[in-house]
């Protein structure tokens, strides 16, 4: 199975980075690590979304509908805000970000950026970047594995668990270890009591 956070790095090259930085006004080297912890977060809770059986229906859905990959194709329009007019519903990190965090996306925002050091207002920026990349990926990979919910759980769980065992730091063990507060291996669900939006499956 395919190990997303992978698959997701290994689009953002050294150029993609640089024009990330750029467009942020922000250091590489924190834009970096705020990186890690940003897509390790979003794919926790596309994970923990994945464990309800409603929830998992909706993203495979969304998935279907919106999120094929084709923004991978070029993800300099994307940063740039030009696919934002070309395909706006899957460049719509901000709605991204609503479903899976909630009302709870500026607790992620202050924990990644202290952790970064980048500042709270370009993280989240940053955030709502990266939001579409990880969707376009998973997407990608259910297109082209035909995965129902199940393989869609499975990829995403698989990928948690290799990133816990094969990275330290903000996006394997330091950022779990400061919010995993309960000790159930879920860091999303225990930033400030946090309760996760069912992703997609709102009406």
């Amino acid at each position: 199975m395919a190990n997303l956070m992978d698959l997701i790095k290994g689009q953002l090259t050294d150029s993609v980075m640089d024009q990330i930085s750029g467009k942020l006004g922000a250091d590489r080297q924190q834009t970096d690590v705020a990186t890690d912890n940003i897509l390790a977060t979003l794919i926790e809770g596309l994970a923990k979304n994945t464990q309800d059986e409603k929830s998992a229906a909706g993203l495979a859905n969304a998935l279907e509908k919106d999120h094929d990959g084709s923004l991978l194709d070029n993800l300099h329009d994307l940063i740039d805000g030009r696919a934002q007019q070309t395909n706006p519903r899957a460049a719509n990190g901000a709605g991204i970000l609503k479903h899976i965090l909630g009302g709870n996306q500026s607790n992620m925002v202050d924990v990644i950026s202290g952790l970064s050091g980048l500042g709270a207002g370009k993280t989240g920026n940053l955030m709502t970047m990266l939001a579409p990349i990880v969707l376009q990926m998973l997407g990608k990979q259910k297109r082209q594995q035909n995965l129902d919910t199940g393989g869609l759980a499975n990829i995403l769980a698989g990928t948690l668990n290799q990133t816990r065992q094969t990275q330290g730091g903000a996006s394997g063990g330091l950022l779990k270890s400061l919010l995993d507060r309960n000790g159930d291996g879920s860091i999303v669900d225990d930033v400030a009591g946090m309760v996760i939006g069912k992703l997609f499956g709102r009406k």
